[in-house]
Formats: C-alpha cells, structure tokens, sequence
C-alpha cells in the first residue's frame, strides 16, 4: 500500500512569530513600549503642560498667601488666649538629699545657668519701666526692653545663697509665663501655690513681693521686634521643715487675679503648673 507525501508549495511563507523583545520594541512598527514616536510626543507634551499649569497654580496661590502674612505677628492668634505655666529648673518631680551636693547640683546649675540673662550687668542696658503701667511701643520701631534684675528674686536670686536654698532643704522655684504676643492680661495677675494634701498649709516666701507679674513687661512684640525681650519671674522658695522631709510633697501655681485662664481641664498647663517635692536628708 502507497502513501501520498503531501508537501507544501516552496514558495509559501511561514507566518512570522512575535517575541518577547517585540514589546519593548517593535521593528515593524516602529513602536517603543506600545507606542510610536508621535503617540510619545503627545504625551509628554500633555504632562508637560498639566503639571506647567499645576505648579504655576500652586506658586500663585502660595504667594497670595504671603501676601496676607506678617513677618512680625501671626495672623490669627485667637486660639492662645491665656499663656501656659512654667517652673524652673525644667522637671516636674524635684528629688534630692539635702545632705549631698551632688544630688541638687543638677537643679542649682540650671537655675543659675537660666538666670544668667537677668544678670545685673546685663539688664542695667534695658529700660526703666513705669511700674503698674504698660509699655505700649506699636509706633516705635525699635521696642525698648524693660529691666528685670536678678537681684529682685533676693533669697532666689542664687546670689546670696548660690544653692537656691537646696542645701538648706528649702528649695527655690522659678515661675514664669509662656510668650504671647500682644498678651495684656487686665487685673494685676499673681502667683499662688498650694501645697495638696496637707492638714496645714505650706509656708512659702514669693520674690517680687507677693508674687505680681508687673504690667510693664506687657505687651510682648514678637521675635522679631522685640529680640532681647525677657519674661518676668516669680520665684516662690519652699519653707520646708523636717516632717515635710522624706515625703513627696505636691504643690500647684495658678495665676491669680487678672483674666488670664487657670482652669481648663483639656490644658493643665493652661496658667497653672503642678509639680512634686521630695527632699531626702
């Protein structure tokens, strides 16, 4: 039995077959990535514009908004209305023995390190003050600094006693407000410790008398205007005695009189402090 050998014409071309290299590019088409040349070109051009006009946009409004913007003074600052409280030396639990130098050493060198700018010397280049009075300056360019001395904090001072009263077992503690600008708290704000917990009261001395936050170092003009501008202190010195010692001892400083705010639960900062003593003997 014979079998027919079926053989296809010579001339007759294979179907071509496409690669893998074909998709990057296609020499038939002349496509790169499943594009032509133009198609790639029309499309550069297009982002090229879209992202053109975005960022001219974007820049336009940026600068519209500097417009609005003062070097000096924040725009909107009705969300501070009342400055935080602040102690130094900077820490909320001041623990040390009295009897060991090296225990309180880290809080003496801070408060005197913090008060180098009240120094005398240095603030006898500031202005004197009118006393009760605010010292308003919107129309003077260069605002003048009133003086706060060092020495006004007497046994708080570090100058008399150089260990702020820790050797003794009778610390001291600095008090001051956070800067707001434009801050002109109405009243005659002052500070006021109490000691928690205790059946009796916990005697304290306050440098400047009674504890005041005079007027005249109000309003504060910014960074800025007013470079060499510092805060007024109240120092309150803690009149321990030998039952208090060994035993943490909690007290809170609220600003008292004026309309400065002491009593928001959401900020406990908000012109008050809290902190806790243990002198250990």
């Amino acid at each position: 039995m014979s079998t027919k050998e079926e053989t296809a014409p010579a001339d007759v071309e294979k179907p071509q077959t496409s690669s893998w290299k074909d998709s990057i590019y296609n020499p038939r088409t002349g496509e790169f990535i499943g594009r032509t040349a133009k198609s790639w070109a029309l499309i550069l051009l297009f982002y090229l514009v879209f992202y053109g006009f975005l960022a001219g946009m974007f820049t336009l409004t940026m600068w519209v908004m500097l417009q609005t913007l003062d070097d000096n003074i924040p725009t909107y600052r009705d969300r501070v209305a009342s400055p935080g409280l602040v102690i130094r030396p900077l820490s909320l639990d001041i623990v040390f023995n009295r009897t060991d130098p090296l225990k309180y050493s880290q809080y003496v060198q801070h408060l005197d390190h913090f008060l180098q700018q009240y120094n005398d010397t240095v603030q006898e280049k500031n202005d004197l003050c009118m006393v009760g009075e605010y010292t308003e300056q919107d129309d003077v360019e260069e605002k003048k600094v009133c003086q706060f001395k060092r020495s006004i904090l007497r046994q708080c001072s570090g100058l008399s006693d150089t260990s702020f009263g820790y050797r003794d077992g009778q610390p001291c503690v600095l008090l001051k407000m956070n800067r707001i600008i434009g801050l002109k708290p109405r009243g005659d704000p002052y500070i006021n410790c109490t000691a928690k917990g205790r059946e009796s009261p916990l005697l304290m001395n306050y440098f400047p008398a009674e504890g005041r936050f005079d007027k005249m170092y109000f309003p504060y003009y910014g960074k800025n205007l007013h470079p060499t501008y510092v805060q007024p202190l109240v120092a309150v010195k803690l009149l321990l005695n030998k039952e208090d010692y060994n035993n943490e001892v909690t007290v809170e400083c609220k600003i008292e009189g004026s309309d400065l705010r002491n009593s928001d639960d959401r900020d406990k900062f908000l012109g008050r402090v809290t902190f806790r003593v243990n002198v250990m003997e």
